[in-house]
């Protein structure tokens, strides 16, 4: 019949026909994915609101969920801030926050700055951290090293957050800080005052405070309370360290980095963080302390310190947790015409089963 149509109806009739039925399909596939497309959208919908309604049922005692890190009343951080690394600029920003987002702030003061902590000390801080409920949500801070909570028995381990610094930029700033203190507390007296030797100066005629060895400072205080901690140049305890950034800190930033720092804690731990970013880029700067009568260093300065074994480690640490945080970074924010912003959400669930009634 259709060859006797064909035979039947002009050359040109036959090219519209078949030009009109290729686009009848055309169409007929468009609307079939437009509906394939509405039906996924539906599905994810479905499952966003099944789950919502799903999860109080699926938590814990009394049918009620489990509070999440970013928002729970009885999280515990804990900020074992290295010196000169902008930890007093990043925990004045706690400071003053903690009355308006409902939080207590926490210094470790430790008998003359030693950041180790005796074995019965030890015990009393963790103890205190975990049960000291009047206190929670908390936020601790102090120059104290990183301190295992499971090696205690502790139900609760706090969260760890950190930050690190170049480590000659870190120790030249607390070469200065000893000698000239800080625009933060000018008329206090600090324990060199009255040294006007450069830190060139001192490298130059092999001053025991600028030496390489000072340099050893940024891995203990990842690696801990072990001995082999604080020997200077140990290879076991810069794995150590290493492993103990990834595994135990929530987030290590960086001091050149600091305002991505504090966005991205503001993210995930809008319970003490909430406002931080703002305060941060917009506030009277307040938070902010800088080292006085800082200079900068002569080449042969930087040269003769790089040369040396423990500036190679402490600096492979450094980029260690550089590349961690560059890494953290990437895969939580966006930039858009030179504005940063953190990522929404990126994943929910669906196909959820059995069907909740």
């Amino acid at each position: 019949m259709m060859g006797l149509l064909r035979t039947m109806m002009p050359h040109k009739v036959q090219i519209l026909a078949v030009l009109a039925f290729g686009l009848a399909l055309l169409f007929m596939e468009n609307q079939i994915q437009r509906i394939e497309e509405s039906r996924e959208v539906l599905e994810r919908t479905m499952a966003r609101h099944e789950g919502a309604e799903s999860e109080p049922r699926r938590g814990g005692a009394g049918g009620q969920v489990t509070p999440s890190l970013s928002e729970a009343d009885d999280v515990v951080v804990v900020y074992n801030r290295v010196p000169k690394t902008g930890s007093t600029s990043f925990t004045n920003l706690a400071y003053d926050l903690c009355g308006r987002n409902g939080f207590h702030v926490l210094h470790i003061n430790t008998s003359k700055n030693n950041p180790v902590l005796s074995l019965q000390d030890q015990v009393r801080f963790v103890h205190n951290v975990t049960s000291w409920s009047e206190m929670k949500p908390a936020f601790y801070h102090g120059h104290v090293v990183y301190l295992d909570f499971s090696k205690y028995g502790a139900e609760g381990k706090p969260t760890y957050v950190n930050v690190v610094r170049d480590p000659v930029e870190r120790l030249v700033s607390y070469y200065y800080f000893l000698r000239f203190g800080d625009d933060y507390r000018p008329g206090l007296r600090r324990r060199k005052q009255g040294d006007k030797k450069t830190f060139d100066e001192c490298v130059a005629t092999g001053g025991p405070d600028c030496s390489a060895e000072k340099l050893w400072l940024q891995i203990p205080f990842f690696c801990g309370h072990h001995s082999e901690c604080w020997t200077v140049g140990s290879r076991w305890a810069l794995e150590t360290a290493k492993a103990n950034l990834v595994r135990q800190y929530l987030l290590v930033g960086l001091t050149e980095e600091l305002e991505d720092f504090v966005m991205l804690l503001e993210a995930v731990l809008p319970r003490f963080f909430r406002g931080a970013t703002q305060l941060y880029r917009t506030g009277k700067k307040s938070h902010l302390r800088k080292t006085s009568e800082k200079k900068p260093l002569a080449p042969e300065t930087l040269s003769r310190l790089r040369r040396s074994d423990v500036w190679k480690m402490e600096n492979e640490f450094y980029v260690f947790a550089r590349d961690h945080f560059h890494f953290v970074r990437a895969h939580a924010v966006r930039e858009k015409d030179g504005v940063v912003s953190v990522l929404p959400q990126s994943f929910f669930y669906e196909k959820i089963y059995p069907k909740v009634g």
